[in-house]
């Protein structure tokens, strides 16, 4: 069963395609890369898949649930990483996180809490006000809270966007341990690096249509061995232009 299943999925706004007949599937256990330029479908896409906004045509699945007639089932099956700083000012980073745990019916959640803060280096940090902590350490509280329930399909979206390369490969370390203890996850960045170091697949995306789909190793092998960022700016060039 994939892990995510997109068909024909369109998404018109009144002076934009934001989505033009995208078909995706992502097996389980993949680390997959969702890359494209500002405008290109990504955000959009991710909100459909995380019930953020409802497509105007076609069908999304996770894990074989339905995000429209199933959708209690398919949200619990996903955690999202938006790529806003959202927080409520008035609790402490363990507060938040216990109280993430108790939308998915966690009481007893602390030892998965105390491993989480542990593995994005926030055990510190655990007491702290959220207005009291930096752009860098809201954000690992946001992934946090992203794996509270542990979810089968972790989406991050541009979770390293100005963030200092120590939270980065902190991050990064967690995440992939996650992804081979069987987690999925959906990856979108700016930083091309990361995808080519990181994701096994890609998918490149320009003006709501998926322009580029193959394993990273072949879509390098195909442009004669050049590195990723070389090979997003020629995809998009002859996208542009067909």
């Amino acid at each position: 069963m994939p892990a995510i299943e997109i068909v024909c999925v369109q998404k018109r706004y009144p002076k934009l395609q934001a989505l033009n007949n995208i078909s995706l599937t992502i097996e389980e256990g993949e680390f997959f890369g969702l890359l494209g330029p500002n405008g290109a479908g990504k955000t959009t896409l991710i909100h459909i898949l995380a019930g953020l906004t409802r497509a105007d045509g076609g069908r999304v699945r996770i894990c074989g649930r339905d995000t429209l007639s199933d959708f209690r089932a398919a949200r619990r099956m996903l955690g999202v990483v938006p790529q806003e700083l959202v927080f409520d000012p008035f609790f402490t980073v363990r507060e938040t996180l216990r109280i993430q745990s108790g939308y998915y019916g966690l009481l007893r959640n602390d030892d998965w809490i105390d491993e989480v803060l542990a593995n994005l280096g926030l055990a510190d940090k655990a007491d702290a006000n959220m207005r009291a902590l930096s752009g860098g350490m809201k954000r690992r509280v946001l992934i946090a809270q992203a794996l509270m329930h542990r979810p089968a399909v972790i989406v991050l979206d541009e979770p390293t966007a100005g963030v200092d390369v120590e939270l980065r490969q902190t991050l990064w370390k967690f995440i992939t341990q996650l992804n081979r203890a069987g987690h999925t996850i959906v990856l979108t960045t700016h930083y091309l690096e990361e995808a080519e170091q990181l994701c096994t697949r890609i998918a490149m995306l320009q003006r709501g249509e998926i322009v580029a789909l193959d394993h990273t190793r072949a879509l390098l092998q195909r442009f004669s061995g050049a590195d990723l960022e070389e090979v997003f700016m020629q995809v998009m060039r002859l996208a542009t232009h067909r």
